[in-house]
């Protein structure tokens, strides 16, 4: 099984089906070839690592490594010795990491080959893809869209076949929305299952909403594989705070019928008709399939969004955020999420009151209350998870199905609304594994639906996002896959089964 899935990573992507036949130099020549040319139409990359060239001439010595041979991208963020860890800011240009990330050294030891390095947004929180230094990265499916981000130019560059597999990281749904726009696969673990060792963050020491690094790829398989060859003894003795847990391939492979839990809609932010049509369609085929259905909607989702969720991430009132930018043009794409962060906390609250009435979708604007620099106790968001997870057991269901943002915007737009992170950054808030899959693409029929959107409060942010996803036909639309805590071989499980089913009824 592991031969097989190594070779899928390979087969799947490349026109050699001649099983164990493929040299690693035919391998990387090829990809590096194919990385230039996607990356000179989408520009995702920030650097090529030149170092591979040399792992390349010793790689042979390593063929029992699961990911012998693989060539892997890696987000800007992750460390490679004598190499920028950069985060789309100025002030971390020129300042060469000393040694490699844990995942890095983890992946060498495994047989694979990390290549080149790809872009990220000014500051990392964004779900959009640019910065002053490297510029916009842009859809592989549509140029007039972003690839979606904080990691997005892994999403452009795997989505664009100049990658067979990608490490990102997620702190909001920074994996999980470029895979959604980019119509790959991707997967968020529980916090702590990778070691985050290495990995630079342009805001540390926020504890309320963990950030996780993931794998990111064409299909679930690969997913599975990286997953499988990171948590190794290797991994656990480089970092011993990372539990050690081995990939349980019993639980992937399993067959058993599952209770699943499922929403269209989280009550707070109206998807797009794609997204609920996705929904539905995966929902359908899964019952054929056996399993069982039941409703699931998340608990006090308005509360959790401003009160846990922003103000976990923004607990300094954003001070450290705006001290990275000092002396940097600041990227357009990110103004108007910036701008609010720099006023004074007088003037954050008086807009707050003030704007109430045309931002009905908060009890005060969103870029001000959450803003404030007000602390959250740990309790609260303990007390929220605590209950979330009975909730979960009193509906007793193994999963969860749910939509994710889609489908790719227009340019510009991320930055004007937050408020569609819930369908993602909840599930960080929750610290729960989830991972998304592409399962259909947007019809005519959606964007007819769309002209009549009106959102659930019919506010400006209703309309924002109406106006971020119109003209989307033929992009891609993904689902998102949801366990409990440390249980990522059952959610991966469920995702290969959801890829599975999709496929057939496709055929």
């Amino acid at each position: 099984p592991v031969n097989h899935l190594k070779m899928t990573i390979f087969v799947g992507c490349t026109s050699n089906n001649r099983l164990g036949s493929l040299d690693p130099k035919d391998v990387f020549y090829s990809y590096m070839e194919k990385t230039l040319a996607v990356h000179k139409k989408l520009n995702c990359c920030t650097e090529i690592l030149l170092e591979s060239l040399d792992q390349l001439e010793t790689v042979g010595s390593n063929k029992e490594g699961l990911l012998y041979g693989v060539p892997v991208s890696i987000k800007d963020n992750c460390g490679y010795k004598g190499h920028d860890s950069s985060c789309g800011v100025l002030l971390h240009l020129e300042q060469p990491v000393q040694e490699d990330a844990v995942l890095v050294q983890v992946l060498k030891k495994q047989g694979a080959i990390p290549f080149v390095k790809t872009n990220v947004p000014q500051g990392l929180l964004s779900y959009d893809c640019s910065n002053p230094m490297y510029g916009q990265t842009v859809n592989p499916h549509n140029l007039q869209k972003t690839s979606g981000g904080s990691s997005g130019g892994e999403g452009a560059l795997i989505g664009g076949g100049g990658s067979l597999l990608a490490i990102g990281s997620d702190i909001g749904g920074s994996i999980r929305i470029p895979a959604s726009f980019c119509g790959i696969c991707g997967f968020k673990p529980t916090a702590g299952r990778l070691s985050s060792q290495g990995f630079q963050a342009a805001c540390r020491g926020q504890k309320s909403v963990p950030s996780t690094p993931g794998p990111i790829a064409r299909d679930v398989d690969s997913l599975a594989l990286c997953m499988q060859a990171l948590l190794c003894d290797h991994m656990f003795s480089l970092d011993p705070t990372v539990p050690p847990l081995p990939f349980n391939m019993q639980i992937y492979q399993s067959s058993k019928p599952l209770r699943i839990g499922y929403l269209e809609c989280d009550g707070f932010q109206q998807p797009s008709p794609s997204m609920v049509r996705s929904v539905r369609e995966v929902k359908a085929l899964l019952e054929q399939a056996g399993h069982t259905f039941v409703p699931f909607q998340p608990l006090r989702i308005k509360e959790a969004l401003y009160e846990l969720m922003l103000k976990g991430i923004y607990a300094d009132g954003a001070t450290t955020l705006i001290q990275k930018l000092v002396g940097s043009p600041l990227d357009p794409t990110l103004k108007q999420q910036i701008l609010p962060y720099t006023f004074p906390v007088w003037l954050k609250k008086t807009l707050s009151f003030l704007l109430k009435p045309w931002l009905l979708i908060t009890d005060a604007c969103i870029c001000m209350k959450a803003l404030r620099g007000d602390w959250i106790p740990l309790c609260s968001l303990q007390d929220y998870i605590k209950d979330t997870i009975a909730h979960w057991r009193r509906c007793n269901i193994d999963v969860l199905l749910c939509p994710v943002i889609a489908p790719a915007y227009n340019l510009l737009y991320c930055a004007k609304n937050s408020t569609i992170l819930s369908y993602t950054m909840l599930y960080n808030l929750l610290n729960f594994p989830a991972g998304v899959v592409p399962v259909t693409t947007v019809t005519k029929e959606d964007e007819e639906e769309l002209k009549h959107y009106a959102g659930i409060y019919q506010d400006v942010y209703d309309k924002l996002f109406k106006e971020a996803v119109t003209g989307g036909e033929g992009l891609p639309v993904a689902v998102q896959c949801v366990a409990l805590p440390w249980q990522e071989e059952l959610c991966l499980r469920f995702m290969k089964e959801v890829e599975q089913l999709v496929k057939q009824s496709r055929k």
